[in-house]
C-alpha cells in the first residue's frame, strides 16, 4: 500500500494517483523520462549562451535588487580557482543568508561569454565530484517534485524484494543483472554502462511478459470452440456482384479469408488493416451479411457517434432490398427508446446493431451474437471478451484499422491475431494533393477554397480546439466559423460541428453537409475517422503541427473519395520539415512508419489490450530487436511447459490473470 511508505500521506497519494501511480508496483515502475548529466564544463570550449555547469567559492556578499514585491535579482562573484565569473540569479533572494563569502557552491545556468556572466537557473551547495552525476528526471504534477518521487521509490526498493518475471535460464543466457539491482540503477544511476545494462533487462522483461500474453492468447485460440456456420460462398458472391461498385482484388481476398474464418469451428480473431479510403467498411458489411446468413446477430462498434450514424445510413441503404433489421445504440439514446431496443435485441428482432462502446453495457443482452466488428481505436479487449463469455457468448472478432502498420511490426505487435491488408485503392481515385501553407498565406487559401465552392464542391475546415483558451492562440471552431462567415458567407453556407454537440444536432449537420445544404463544415477532429461525403474535395487543417502525421493522414482521408481531384491544405507556422512528408506521399504505410520514427509507439496504433501496449520503459520502434527476441523466448517458454514448474507460479499467475483465460 502506498500509505505504508514513509512520508506518503493522503495528500501525496492523491498527487501520485494524478500521475497514474495507484500502488507499489506502479510506483517502482514509474521510470525517469530522461536524465540530467552534471559534469563540470570545459570553460575554454564554451560559446555564447551555452549551458554551463561549474563549481567554485563565493567571493563577496551577494547584492540584491528588488523590482517589486515579487521579483528580485541577486548578484555575486564566483571564483573557480582558474576563472572569476559574475553570477546573477532571479527570484532567489531568500537564499542570500546562506550564500556567505567563502561558501562552496555549484552553479547551473547560461553563459554570457561577452560579459563573462552566468545567468544561473539553479544553485546547489558543495562541489562537483570528478565523475559525472547522473540525475533522474520524472514527469511530475504540481505539488510533487522529481526529488520527492525519487525518495519514495528509493524507500520501496530498499525495503522490498522485487520479483522478476524472467525464467532463471534466460538470466544465465543473457547475463542479466538481478532485477532489484536494475531497479536501483535506473532510479539512482552512477555509471552510464550499468544504466544501459539495467535498461536492457527491464525492457526485455516488459516485452517478454507482453509477448508471453500474446503468444498464450494465440495458442489458446486453438482451444476456443467458436460458432459452426454453413453458408454457401455463392450467396456471398451474389451479394458482392449486386453492389453498385466493383471490389478490388485485395478486398475480395480479405472477404474470402473472413468467410473461411467464419466457416471454421475455431473462433476468428482477425485484423483488417488498410489505408484511409481503401474500402475496409464494405468488407466489414459483407462479413455482417455472411454472419446474418448464418442466423446470428452482428455488432459493429464505431469510435464516434458521428461515424456510427454514418454506418447506420450506409448499411441500411445497402440492405434495403433484404429483410435485415439494422438498429443504432449509442450513449445518447433516450430511455424509452433504449428499453424497446434492448427488448428487441434480446428477442432476436434485431439482426445488426451499430453503436459505440455502449454496445457492451451490462444491460445489453444479445439473443445469439455471432460477430463483433470494431474499429481498432476501441479494440475489443480480453476483458470485454471475458464479459461476453460469462454471458455464454463466444463471437468471432474482426478489427478494422485505418492506421496501416508495416507487416514486420504488425505480426509481432498483433501476435494474437491473423492479419489481412488492403493496399490497393478503389478504381478511379486520384491521389489527394497536399499543400503546406503559413498563416500569412490565408488570402491565398481562401482563394483556393472559393474556387472549389464555385465548382459546387464542399470543404472541411479543421481546428484543434472547441472553445477559446487564454493559454493558447490556436484557432478554434467558433473563431474559424466567424472568420469564414465574413470571408465566404455570402457565397456559401457554413456549418459547425464538434464533440460537445448533441447527437441529434451532429446528425442534422452531417445530413445537411451530405445533402450539400452546407458547403463548408468547420469541425474538430470528430470527423477524423470514416466520415464519407464524396462531394468534399478540400480539407483545410489549421495549426496542423498540433497533430501527428498519422492523424493528419486520417483527416486527409475525408477527401479524395471520388474521381475528382481533391486537396489537403495544412496551415502551420511550426514544424514544417516534419509536415513535408505529407506533401510527398499519400501512402499510409510510409506515413505510419515516419510517425513511428518521430513519436515512438505511444498511442500510434491505438492499441489497449488490457493495457499491454502502455509500456513503462520499452519502445516498440527503438527496442524492436529486443521484442523479436522476447517473442521467440516466450514461445519457447510456453512450449517447454516450464511455466508449470512451481518456481514460475508467479509468472503463470500474472499471465492468466492478464488474459482472463483461467
Amino acid at each position: 500500500m502506498l500509505d505504508d511508505i514513509k512520508g506518503i500521506g493522503p495528500k501525496t497519494i492523491k498527487l501520485l494517483n494524478k500521475l497514474g501511480i495507484n500502488n507499489i508496483e506502479e510506483l517502482i515502475t514509474y521510470y525517469p523520462f530522461r536524465y540530467d548529466i552534471l559534469k563540470r564544463s570545459d570553460i575554454a570550449s564554451l560559446e555564447q549562451d551555452d549551458k554551463i555547469i561549474i563549481d567554485g567559492i563565493i567571493e563577496n556578499i551577494p547584492s540584491i535588487f528588488h523590482f517589486n514585491k515579487r521579483m528580485d535579482k541577486m548578484s555575486f562573484r564566483l571564483n573557480t580557482g582558474s576563472y572569476l565569473f559574475n553570477v546573477i540569479i532571479f527570484n532567489r533572494g531568500f537564499m542570500r543568508s546562506k550564500l556567505v563569502s567563502g561558501t562552496k557552491i555549484i552553479i547551473i545556468g547560461k553563459y554570457d561569454k561577452k560579459k563573462n556572466t552566468i545567468t544561473a537557473s539553479e544553485i546547489r551547495f558543495g562541489i562537483l565530484p570528478n565523475i559525472p552525476i547522473i540525475e533522474p528526471v520524472y514527469h511530475t504534477t504540481s505539488g510533487i517534485t522529481s526529488k520527492q518521487l525519487n525518495i519514495y521509490i528509493k524507500e520501496v526498493y530498499n525495503n522490498t524484494n522485487i520479483k522478476s518475471y524472467i525464467p532463471d535460464y534466460l538470466f544465465e543466457k543473457y547475463k542479466f543483472l538481478e532485477k532489484n539491482e536494475c531497479i536501483k540503477i535506473v532510479h539512482n544511476p552512477n555509471d552510464i554502462n550499468k544504466l544501459k545494462n539495467a535498461f536492457k533487462f527491464l525492457k526485455y522483461e516488459e516485452l517478454f511478459l507482453f509477448m508471453l500474453k500474446m503468444n498464450n492468447l494465440k495458442l489458446n485460440r486453438g482451444n476456443n470452440r467458436g460458432i459452426k456456420r454453413d453458408v454457401s460462398y455463392d450467396l456471398v458472391l451474389d451479394f458482392v456482384n449486386k453492389l453498385p461498385f466493383k471490389l478490388t482484388d485485395d478486398q475480395m481476398e480479405s472477404v474470402k479469408k473472413i468467410y473461411d474464418d467464419l466457416m471454421n469451428i475455431q473462433s476468428m480473431n482477425r485484423l483488417l488493416q488498410g489505408d484511409v479510403g481503401s474500402g475496409k467498411t464494405i468488407v466489414a458489411i459483407i462479413s455482417l451479411y455472411i454472419n446474418y446468413l448464418s442466423g446470428y446477430q452482428g455488432v459493429l462498434m464505431a469510435p464516434t457517434e458521428v461515424l456510427a450514424l454514418q454506418h447506420l445510413i450506409n448499411i441500411t441503404n445497402l440492405f434495403k432490398d433484404y429483410d435485415i433489421n439494422v438498429k443504432l445504440l449509442t450513449g445518447n439514446i433516450k430511455a424509452k427508446e433504449r428499453r424497446e431496443l434492448l427488448k428487441d435485441l434480446k428477442d432476436n428482432n434485431i439482426d445488426i446493431l451499430i453503436g459505440t462502446h455502449a454496445l457492451f453495457s451490462d444491460d445489453v443482452i444479445y439473443n445469439n451474437l455471432g460477430l463483433v466488428i470494431t474499429d481498432e481505436q476501441h479494440r475489443f479487449g480480453v476483458n470485454q471478451r471475458s464479459s461476453l463469455k460469462n454471458k455464454g457468448i463466444t463471437p468471432d472478432i474482426l478489427y478494422l484499422s485505418a492506421t496501416p502498420i508495416p507487416r514486420t511490426y504488425a505480426l509481432t505487435i498483433y501476435g494474437d491475431m491473423d492479419i489481412s491488408s488492403i493496399k490497393t485503392m478503389p478504381n478511379g481515385r486520384l491521389p489527394v494533393k497536399t499543400i503546406l501553407k503559413s498563416d500569412k498565406d490565408i488570402k491565398e487559401v481562401l482563394t483556393l477554397m472559393y474556387e472549389q465552392i464555385k465548382e459546387n464542391h464542399q470543404i472541411y475546415v479543421i481546428a484543434p480546439l472547441i472553445e477559446e483558451s487564454d493559454k493558447s492562440d490556436l484557432e478554434n471552431v467558433n473563431e474559424l466559423y466567424d472568420k469564414l462567415n465574413k470571408a465566404l458567407g455570402k457565397v456559401c453556407n457554413i456549418g459547425i460541428m464538434h464533440g460537445k454537440m448533441s447527437n441529434d444536432d451532429k446528425e442534422k449537420v452531417m445530413n445537411d453537409f451530405k445533402d450539400n445544404k452546407i458547403q463548408i463544415l468547420v469541425s474538430t477532429t470528430v470527423i477524423e475517422v470514416g466520415v464519407d461525403v464524396k462531394n468534399a474535395t478540400m480539407i483545410v487543417i489549421f495549426d496542423s503541427y498540433r497533430f501527428g502525421l498519422s492523424q493528419l493522414h486520417q483527416l486527409r482521408g475525408r477527401v479524395g473519395r471520388n474521381s475528382l481531384q481533391s486537396y489537403c491544405i495544412l496551415i502551420s507556422n511550426s514544424e514544417k520539415e516534419r509536415l513535408k512528408i505529407m506533401t510527398q506521399t499519400n501512402d499510409g504505410f510510409k506515413i505510419s512508419e515516419e510517425d513511428f520514427k518521430l513519436r515512438g509507439s505511444g498511442d500510434l496504433f491505438g492499441v489497449r489490450q488490457s493495457g499491454d501496449m502502455n509500456f513503462s520503459i520499452a519502445n516498440i520502434k527503438q527496442d524492436f530487436n529486443i521484442l523479436v527476441k522476447a517473442k521467440e523466448d516466450s514461445l519457447d517458454f510456453i512450449n517447454s511447459k516450464a511455466i508449470d514448474k512451481i518456481e514460475y507460479s508467479h509468472i503463470k499467475e500474472i499471465l492468466y490473470k492478464s488474459t482472463n483465460l483461467d
